[in-house]
């Protein structure tokens, strides 16, 4: 009696969509390094010479030691500014951005063109780096931290605005369905049903973002915007590695203190 011979062309077809599957794919990454070499064409990508600073940049950090401490105490001044830089810029994002991601929200805001405008605003926003905008802010109010923090919650208003959006697009939209067949309001959907699901990833995000509003705003005292940058820049430019040093060591100590502190707030979110 002969064998069955379906079982065997079923094997066959599933080797044969295997290679398959294994030539797309090879041929997927063989594009992308391809494409990867033609972009490091066009960014003038030189490895050996990078390979010959590094050096280079070792002698800097090496100039470093030993910190000069003493330095130390005309830089908590402008530590707490890149601080209120950063907590301030995370308000103003707050502020910006939530109001613009609820509109931007496609289960939120039913009109389309409402929906369109809240996005372009936010991809305005965002598309224009923090530093660009504390050049505007600097001209516009003049020095300080002021404009540092308009410009990171401006910037920061635009990314958070469009994360906002998408955590709200993602909720389960049980209870929203649930809620809203007991008669209740549209607000009081938003409110009650899609908020208190989408809260914990709102907090998340600023807490997160407030981490890189503290690096941020370590550089935006190179066009005047207040805070550690201007003097990590005048050390820099006057050759004065120990006091680098210095400003390089609380910056750090600053970031690491902020990231423990996310993310113990964080587990006790979740």
């Amino acid at each position: 009696m002969a064998a069955p011979v379906a079982p065997v062309d079923g094997v066959l077809a599933a080797l044969a969509a295997r290679k398959r599957w294994r030539l797309h794919h090879i041929a997927g990454a063989a594009a992308l390094i391809a494409f990867l070499l033609w972009c490091a064409d066009g960014v003038n990508l030189r490895p050996r010479e990078l390979a010959g600073a590094l050096p280079l940049i070792g002698e800097y950090f090496y100039r470093m030691a030993p910190p000069k401490w003493e330095f130390s105490e005309v830089l908590w001044k402008p530590a707490l500014e890149t601080i209120y830089i950063a907590l301030w810029g995370n308000v103003i994002a707050i502020v910006i951005g939530l109001p613009l991601g609820v509109l931007a929200a496609s289960n939120v805001t039913r009109s389309a063109p409402l929906r369109a405008a809240a996005k372009a605003l936010l991809n305005l926003q965002r598309s224009i780096s923090e530093m660009i905008w504390a050049v505007f802010f600097v001209a516009a109010v003049g020095l300080g931290p002021f404009p540092g923090a308009l410009a990171l919650g401006v910037n920061f208003g635009g990314i958070l605005g469009r994360l906002y959006a998408e955590a709200l697009e993602n909720i389960d939209p049980g209870p929203v369905e649930a809620l809203a067949a007991t008669g209740a309001s549209r607000l009081q959907v938003i409110l009650y049903a899609m908020f208190p699901q989408a809260l914990p990833q709102f907090v998340t995000y600023n807490l997160y973002w407030f981490e890189v509003g503290v690096r941020s705003a370590t550089v935006l005292g190179m066009v005047g915007a207040g805070g550690i940058g201007f003097e990590l820049v005048t050390t820099i430019r006057l050759f004065e590695w120990r006091e680098t040093g210095v400003v390089l060591l609380l910056i750090l100590a600053m970031v690491t203190l902020i990231d423990l502190a996310s993310t113990w707030i964080r587990a006790r979110i979740y």
